[in-house]
């Protein structure tokens, strides 16, 4: 059975820095991971990845200020998110995979090959 739990979210002020975590509860090493975001109304969107060999890949959106991580002795994903902005306020997913797709880069951020998530985690940010 596989549980993915995030945690570290809240409401901040622009500039301010966030540390979200994921807690991965799995039998088999999973392929990559990821943290995705959905706005109320927007659709849900691929903002970091990282492979079982540590390749990471990041939304051009947020590279620079997002940095995803993993701690394999803790079975813990993390996105340290820094200079928040008002725009990147939203409900933040983690999301795991076993696909071969993980491979390519120009699928790691897309949804369709992530079979597990997580119940999502809220990012406010106000101005």
């Amino acid at each position: 059975q596989v549980q993915l739990v995030e945690s570290g979210g809240g409401s901040v002020q622009a500039g301010e820095s966030l540390r979200l975590s994921c807690a991965a509860v799995y039998t088999y090493r999973f392929v990559c991971m990821g943290w995705f975001r959905q706005a109320p109304g927007k659709e849900r969107e691929g903002v970091a990845s990282v492979d079982d060999v540590g390749t990471t890949t990041y939304a051009d959106s947020v590279k620079g200020r997002f940095t995803i991580s993993q701690d394999n002795a803790k079975s813990t994903l993390y996105l340290q998110i820094n200079s928040l902005k008002p725009e990147d306020t939203a409900m933040y997913y983690c999301a795991a995979s076993w696909s071969t797709l993980c491979g390519s880069e120009s699928w790691r951020l897309s949804r369709v090959i992530y079979s597990y998530w997580g119940q999502g985690t809220q990012v406010t940010v106000s101005s």
